[in-house]
C-alpha cells in the first residue's frame, strides 16, 4: 500500500500555530514514509467561510516549505458525489430523516444526546429535517500515538447532511479519504470523536480503513484549543522557521539549536529525517507558553 496522507483545513480564516501542527505532523509523517501528501480544502459551511482563506492558506503553507501531491480537492465542488452517497445509505436504511431540534431533544432526553426518536417515528416533513446515520456503538481502535480508543459506549445516530441543507463533515470527510485513497489520518486530538463515526460510515459503505494518530491540541492557560473562535493569532508567513521550530518543539521532536539559521527547506528535511512519532505526548492537549 502506497502511503497517502492529508492536510484538510476549512477556509474560515488565516492558518495559526494549532493548523500548523496539524500541517507539520501529517506531512513529516507522509515523507517519512516516503509516501504522498495531499490538501483538501473542507468548505462545506458557507456561512462561516471568509471570501479569500482558501488562498491564504494555500500561500502560508507554501511561505512554511510544504509541498503537497497532486491537485487540491474543494469539497464545494464535490456535492454530486455526496448526495448520491446520501442517497445510497437511505435506500439502504442506514440512514434516515430527522426533524427533531435540539431544545426537542434536551426536553425528551434532558441531554443534547439524541434518543433515536426518529427511527420509530416518522419524520415531521412540515419541519426542515437532517439526516442521521445509524451507529452500531460498537467501536474501537488503535490510535497510534493514544493507544487503544473504544467508543462502544458513547455513540448515538449521528447527523451526515443538516436541516439547514448543507452537507456534514462527518459524510464528506469519509466518503473524500475513500476516494482520494487515504492510508494515514495525523490530525488534532478536538477530531478524536469523530473518528468512530468515520469508521461506522466506512463499514456500511465498505471503505477501507486509515489508520489514524491524533496529535496533542495546542491550548491557552484557560485550557481553550487555540482556534479562530479563541483569537488565536495568524501564522506569520515571513518567519516561518521560528514557528516550525515551535512547533516541533511541541511535538516532542527535540530540533538541534542549530536550526535557528537554516532555511526552511533544510529544517523540514531535518525534521523528515528525525522524526518520531512516537515521541510525541499521548495527551489530548498541551498549554502554549505565552498563551
Amino acid at each position: 500500500m502506497v502511503y497517502t496522507g492529508r492536510f484538510a483545513p476549512s477556509p474560515t480564516g488565516p492558518l495559526h500555530f494549532g493548523s500548523l501542527l496539524a500541517a507539520l505532523a501529517s506531512f513529516l509523517d507522509a515523507r517519512a514514509h516516503q509516501g504522498r501528501w495531499l490538501i483538501r480544502i473542507e468548505d462545506l459551511d458557507p456561512p462561516r467561510e471568509i471570501v479569500g482563506a482558501s488562498d491564504s492558506i494555500l500561500r502560508t503553507l507554501e511561505q512554511f516549505g510544504f509541498e503537497w501531491d497532486g491537485p487540491v480537492w474543494y469539497q464545494s465542488q464535490r456535492h454530486p458525489v455526496y448526495h448520491e452517497i446520501l442517497e445510497q445509505l437511505l435506500h439502504q436504511n442506514n440512514a434516515y430523516r430527522c426533524s427533531c431540534s435540539r431544545q426537542e431533544i434536551i426536553k425528551r432526553t434532558g441531554s443534547s444526546v439524541y434518543d433515536g426518536y426518529c427511527r420509530t417515528h416518522s419524520a415531521d416533513r412540515n419541519k426542515a429535517c437532517a439526516i442521521r446515520c445509524h451507529c452500531s456503538n460498537h467501536y474501537a481502535f488503535q490510535d497510534r500515538i493514544l493507544g487503544l480508543q473504544d467508543f462502544s459506549s458513547r455513540q448515538d445516530d449521528f447527523v451526515i447532511f443538516r436541516r439547514d441543507g448543507y452537507f456534514a463533515y462527518q459524510l464528506a470527510v469519509t466518503i473524500d479519504d475513500a476516494e482520494q485513497q487515504i492510508s494515514h489520518v495525523v490530525r488534532g486530538s478536538d477530531l478524536l470523536d469523530s473518528t468512530p463515526k468515520q469508521l461506522q460510515l466506512q463499514h456500511l459503505l465498505n471503505y477501507p480503513q486509515p489508520e489514524y494518530a491524533h496529535i496533542p491540541v495546542a491550548t491557552n492557560s484557560q485550557g481553550q484549543k487555540l482556534s479562530k473562535q479563541t483569537f488565536a493569532d495568524a501564522l506569520n508567513d515571513q518567519q516561518p522557521v521560528p514557528q516550525l521550530i515551535q512547533a516541533l518543539n511541541f511535538l516532542n521532536q527535540q530540533p538541534p539549536a542549530e536550526l535557528t539559521e537554516a532555511t526552511t527547506s533544510e529544517c523540514l528535511n531535518w525534521a523528515v529525517q528525525h522524526w518520531n512519532i512516537t515521541a510525541i505526548p499521548a495527551q489530548l492537549g498541551i498549554t502554549l507558553e505565552g498563551h
